[in-house]
């Protein structure tokens, strides 16, 4: 598969190479020349102007000038077009010869007003120059650039910076070349041909260099390095395959950037237009030969080693989609060879940028990591690659098919509306679906945030709680929010009036509202509950006979889940007075009954005891805000003192918390002689009267120990 970068490179090479020349004769003409020359060379043009020298042109209507012409006429045209393209390129190959010995002799001609000393002074002077400034900055920076490829890499953060400085020393290193050598034209005065054509060179040579520095930075770590191959790599490549594909692509865009040098310096030559784009056409094999010889020599990938059959296939269907995009390149139909060109290598460059980026921010060994920043950082660096990509492709493509974005031409037509629209569109859906997707990471994120650490009922975890409250009603509505911005605006790049549509948007607004007054209601109620801050999600609230631990909200309505499990899902608008059970703390109060021999002091001093033993407890303080004690009697009852005790607790933890406590008061109490008060029933008489009597007593005690241990159950 990394065949088709090379074949898009080689793609992208042929059609500048053809295009240099057009750049150039730009530069020196004015816009009305430009315009009459490009007119000229159209042959539909051509012939209009033919025709029209024999036949008068009939008067026409306003309508009728209006009109479009039929798709059929414009297909035979750009056929015609293409027809005509071909033709001529092919009658300027034989004559090629004739035209570089022309140049030949008017380059001799200029070079023979040169002295050879001068020729060899400024010549000598303008590879000394660059290679010499270019060699003392990598001497005076060796140090520091050896101490690059040893620096630890302890955190992703440190990764970056290394790749940072890593491309700065590169791109310095290109930067002094190119000040040096064009320091050479400024102490000198250059023969015009001769100095135009060493600047084409140049730039052949910093495009080149740029591209293998690009190439180390990415798939090779500095030299020398002493940690491991892929620590420093920004695409995780193997160090054999980074060999392979170097020399490749190092080859193919040097000799793009010097075909389409040479391409150029013909314009200042005098070539034709028809004898430029044959030269450039015949350089262009040269880059389908390198492309056809990577994609028959290519190393196996570990992942997908295929059969030598399956390999022979693949590499033959590559070679003829490389043909094919020379063909329809020499043919002029640039529209359909880009389309070609971003139909495979897009997908494999945001595969390329996805790798990059996940080899970039993958975990330290040993380092600790921010989860949701990492998160975020991930998404926008993978987002935004793609994104890149995808816009420059879209933005390319209105530029071969002169489709101005902005719209901005007068020249107008429903295809171009359409083609721009489209275009527009998707630029605005990229941008929205980046946004989104920066959105989602940080919600999504934060509610992941590990709580193991905090403290039940400090600031902190009530502010968690808030925010996984919160934070899924504010993605929706941003999600509402972004999707109906971007679709109006996709809509209005279209070339559709949104206008009406807004208009009824609101009407249908008011329409609704009228007509679904309980929904309105519970979204209205909704927010003002959530502005209030009533409860949140995990707090147990009660609202009439609803009642339950919160688990999730919508728009509309709130989902409790009961302590028994039933599920309640609760409108917004039937919920009234709200009972939050789980805010700040609870006072829990209980009753023990004992009997009227009891020592009451004696039992306030084992509570307080017994208070203090469970605060002490580390199971249980963290629960306990102010620990259990015994406030009085509450009442002298027909058989038993009342004892209410006390004690505040976290929400949520009362009732485990009472447990144990009346388990050691009642231990406590056992031990101190304090005896738990029941039901009795005194009964005088003798013979059979004492024995009913006693079985009554008996019943009365069984009674009376069945009532005590379902009470001591419920609580």
């Amino acid at each position: 598969m990394r065949s088709l970068l090379i074949l898009v490179w080689c793609a992208f090479a042929a059609w500048g190479t053809a295009g240099a020349h057009a750049q150039e004769q730009d530069a020196s003409l004015p816009a009305q020349a430009k315009e009459l020359l490009r007119l000229l060379e159209d042959p539909s043009v051509r012939r209009w102007i033919q025709q029209a020298g024999k036949t008068e042109p009939a008067p026409a209507s306003t309508e009728a000038a209006t009109l479009e012409p039929p798709l059929s006429n414009r297909l035979a045209a750009r056929l015609t077009s293409v027809r005509d393209h071909i033709a001529s390129t092919a009658t300027a190959v034989p004559q090629l010869p004739t035209q570089l010995a022309r140049a030949a002799r008017l380059l001799g001609d200029e070079l023979g007003t040169t002295s050879t000393a001068r020729l060899t002074l400024l010549l000598s002077t303008f590879l000394i120059l660059g290679l010499g400034a270019e060699r003392l900055c990598w001497a005076l920076s060796a140090h520091y650039r050896a101490s690059l490829g040893n620096r630890p890499v302890l955190s992703v953060k440190e990764r970056f910076r290394t790749a940072g400085l890593r491309l700065a020393t590169l791109i310095a290193g290109i930067a002094i070349f190119a000040a040096g050598s064009l320091g050479a034209f400024l102490l000198f005065a250059w023969p015009p041909l001769l100095k135009q054509i060493m600047l084409a060179l140049l730039v052949a040579v910093l495009i080149t260099r740029g591209a293998l520095a690009l190439l180390d930075f990415a798939m090779f770590p500095p030299k020398p390095v002493a940690s491991d191959w892929s620590d420093q790599q920004i695409v995780p490549v193997k160090p054999d395959h980074a060999t392979y594909w170097r020399r490749r692509i190092g080859l193919f865009v040097g000799y793009f950037a010097f075909g389409w040098s040479i391409v150029g310096i013909l314009v200042d030559l005098g070539f034709p237009s028809n004898f430029r784009f044959a030269a450039a056409y015949l350089l262009g094999l040269g880059l389908l030969v390198i492309g056809l010889e990577a994609i028959w020599s290519r190393p196996n990938d570990s992942a997908d080693i295929t059969p030598g059959f399956s390999r022979i296939v693949k590499s033959i269907g590559l070679s003829a989609y490389g043909v094919a995009l020379w063909f329809l390149w020499a043919a002029g139909l640039l529209g359909m060879f880009w389309i070609a060109v971003f139909v495979t290598s897009l997908p494999k460059a945001i595969s390329i940028g996805k790798a990059a980026v996940g080899h970039l921010l993958r975990p330290i060994e040993g380092a600790a990591s921010a989860p949701i920043r990492h998160n975020i950082a991930e998404v926008c660096l993978e987002r935004g690659v793609r994104l890149v990509i995808l816009i420059a492709a879209t933005f390319w493509l209105a530029h071969i098919w002169h489709v101005d974005l902005v719209g901005l031409t007068n020249r107008d037509n429903l295809l171009m509306r359409l083609l721009r629209g489209a275009l527009a569109s998707v630029v605005i859906l990229l941008l929205a679906d980046f946004v989104w997707q920066i959105i989602t990471a940080a919600v999504d994120g934060t509610l992941a945030d590990p709580v193991e650490n905090t403290a039940p009922g400090s600031n902190e975890a009530i502010r968690r709680a808030r925010l996984r409250t919160l934070l899924p009603i504010f993605r929706n509505v941003l999600f509402v929010a972004i999707a109906v911005i971007a679709g109006l605006t996709a809509l209005a790049a279209l070339g559709f009036e949104i206008g009406p549509l807004i208009a009824g948007a609101g009407v249908l607004g008011v329409a609704i509202g009228f007509g679904a007054q309980s929904l309105v209601r519970d979204i209205i109620s909704g927010m003002f509950y959530l502005l209030d801050d009533a409860f949140r999600v995990g707090e147990y609230i009660q609202s009439g006979s609803f009642k339950g631990t919160v688990e999730l909200f919508s728009l509309r309505s709130v989902r409790l889940r009961h302590h028994r499990g039933p599920v309640f899902t609760v409108p917004f608008g039937q919920l009234g007075a709200i009972q939050n059970m789980s805010c700040d703390w609870v006072i829990d109060k209980f009753m023990i009954n004992v009997t009227y021999d009891s020592d009451l002091e004696k039992a306030r001093k084992i509570s307080k005891k017994v208070g203090q033993e469970l605060l002490a407890d580390p199971e249980l303080a963290p629960d306990i805000i102010e620990p259990m004690k015994m406030q009085g009697v509450e009442q002298f009852g027909d058989y038993a003192i009342q004892l209410r005790f006390k004690m505040t607790t976290r929400p949520g933890q009362q009732a485990g918390v009472r447990r144990k406590a009346m388990l050691r008061l009642k231990t406590a109490f056992d031990d101190a002689g304090i005896k738990f008060a029941h039901p009795t029933v005194h009964v005088e008489g003798r013979g059979e009267d004492a024995a009913a009597a006693q079985q009554i007593i008996t019943a009365a005690k069984v009674e009376a120990a069945k009532a005590e241990a379902a009470d001591t159950a419920g609580k």
